[in-house]
């Protein structure tokens, strides 16, 4: 529309110089010139005002993401409790080391541990608390360790000893770990724990999302 109003008025205005329009002509032609620049300026403006508009809805956006993933933040909770099971008494040795696979899941808010391979699998980056227990029988080696990946971060130890009755052992940690970064506990060779659902335990919760 600005643009034929624009062509108009160039036409108009040749014409006017070629035959010699009266004064009253010229006059009309200039507002319609002038008319056709007011015109201009105004899409110019609306263009400029749907410009702003599109940063504004963009920035908004922007803006909701990061609430949403404030929200979500705020909300992540994991921790999870399952102990050994099986029937009671020793469980090992066996003449290599093994993944613990604590089957008697207590509870998993989350669902970050697998009952199926023994594994936590950190859901988010954070700083984690773990923990696990176990009881060793007498006249057996007891030695488990607690790794991040393929880390070794802490262990359990228990000697034999014929003359020393049960006992009982466990260790803790803070860990900070990324998403997707796995912690498990190892039992090493030739050595054991005891079963049950009472007595060897693993355990951890989200301290601090980061």
């Amino acid at each position: 529309m600005i643009w034929f109003v624009l062509l108009f008025c160039g036409l108009a205005l040749a014409q006017d110089q070629t035959t010699g329009l009266s004064t009253d002509s010229g006059q009309c032609l200039t507002d319609i010139c002038e008319l056709g620049k007011m015109l201009n300026a105004m899409s110019e403006t609306l263009n400029a005002l749907k410009t702003r508009m599109s940063d504004s809805e963009t920035k908004l956006r922007e803006s909701e993401n990061q609430i949403r993933g404030l929200m979500n933040k705020e909300t992540t909770r994991v921790a999870f409790s399952a102990a050994l099971g099986g029937n009671g008494g020793n469980f090992g040795p066996f003449n290599t080391e093994i993944t613990l696979i604590y089957k008697t899941v207590k509870t998993n808010i989350g669902n970050a541990y697998n009952s199926a391979t023994g594994i936590f699998t950190a859901p988010v980056a954070g700083v984690y608390y773990f923990t696990f227990f176990c009881n060793a029988n007498r006249g057996q080696k007891l030695l488990l360790e607690l790794h991040k990946n393929s880390e070794k971060i802490i262990s359990v130890i228990e000697l034999n000893s014929d003359t020393d009755s049960d006992d009982n052992g466990g260790n803790a940690v803070f860990l900070q770990l990324q998403q997707g970064d796995q912690v498990y506990v190892r039992m090493m060779e030739n050595t054991h724990v005891y079963g049950g659902d009472y007595h060897t335990t693993f355990s951890g919760f989200l301290v601090s999302q980061m």
